[in-house]
């Protein structure tokens, strides 16, 4: 039992900011964000250096408003567009109506490393 506690405070995570969201990412994670504007290729190496929390299962260093010296390594496993969105602009008893549609585009990336 002592041991299982060990390894879960050895747990080592961040917390990222990118595309204006916060996600707390540990190795191994795969998260979707938004496209970057870096123009990556899917495989690339993707690093993220806005970490805003770092916790080493031991020790937590909280950034003001970013940490320097921490990076985050992921790869670009995937690119794609979200389910449609119908967006809708109505007038009663005017005969307007105008409807669009709107898919955001993701990346899904798996966390390789927390420096």
């Amino acid at each position: 039992m002592a041991t299982e506690k060990k390894q879960l405070n050895q747990d080592v995570f961040a917390i990222i900011e990118t595309g204006g969201k916060q996600y707390k990412v540990s190795k191994g994670d795969t998260i979707q964000i938004e496209k970057l504007s870096g123009g990556q290729k899917e495989g690339e190496m993707v690093t993220f250096d806005k970490v805003i929390l770092h916790d080493n299962g031991t020790e937590t260093k909280i950034g003001n408003p970013y940490l320097s010296g921490i990076v985050v390594e992921g790869i670009l496993k995937t690119e794609g567009r979200g389910k449609k969105v119908v967006v809708m602009k109505y007038k009663a008893k005017s005969r307007y109506k105008k409807v669009r549609g709107h898919r955001q585009p993701f990346m899904t990336v798996s966390i390789e490393s927390i420096k």
